[in-house]
């Protein structure tokens, strides 16, 4: 039996996703200067039209794929944390790899190219702080509504998503592999073991 047909707004959500994949994968692949809207258009294998029908500009492209990466983490992280809070060890490691990894590595060839480029920038930050606030959330889940309770609870969370940005960059040149845990133990023992709410 064939397959049924599909509709006209899902082969319009099949070619934006497609488009979105083959974004990251230029990021990941060439890094932001290597990732031009031909080399993406052609690596998903659409016209320049169907691009442009989706994205007017680089900017709105770079910016939909850095929000669709974070919300693919995040799904995970969510997914990984339902049914109540997460021991502070589970619960980091989930972080960790939510925040690592060549998706990782692409959202911050946006960020440092975002520093230059106002287009970009604007285009970056409402997606970033929904994001942001979306960590958040998943952030209290995973250490507890004591901790979510705290004053200083969003620069607890700012503090660890630095952290994990810094070791993601500083990890491009660094050879020992246990100075990621050792730093992430350490954030611990500071931020959340320092008081209680």
């Amino acid at each position: 039996m064939p397959a049924p047909r599909r509709t006209q707004q899902q082969r319009r959500e099949e070619t934006r996703q497609r488009l979105l994949d083959a974004t990251i994968d230029c990021l990941v692949e060439h890094g932001f200067a290597g990732t031009t809207t031909q080399r993406v258009q052609q690596r998903a294998g659409v016209s320049r039209g169907a691009l442009l029908h989706h994205f007017a500009s680089k900017a709105d492209l770079l910016a939909a794929a850095t929000h669709h990466v974070a919300e693919l983490r995040l799904a995970h992280i969510r997914a990984e944390t339902e049914g109540g809070a997460q021991s502070r060890e589970k619960g980091l490691a989930l972080l960790r790899t939510a925040m690592s990894g060549p998706y990782f590595l692409a959202g911050l060839e946006l960020w440092l190219a975002a520093r230059t480029d106002a287009g970009l920038r604007a285009a970056l930050l409402p997606a970033e702080r929904d994001v942001g606030a979306a960590q958040r959330a998943v952030m209290g889940d995973i250490f507890g509504a004591e901790t979510a309770a705290r004053d200083d609870f969003p620069l607890l969370c700012e503090s660890l998503l630095v952290l994990h940005r810094g070791l993601a960059l500083t990890g491009v040149l660094r050879e020992d592999p246990t100075f990621d845990d050792e730093m992430l133990r350490l954030w611990v023992d500071r931020f959340l073991a320092a008081r209680t709410p």
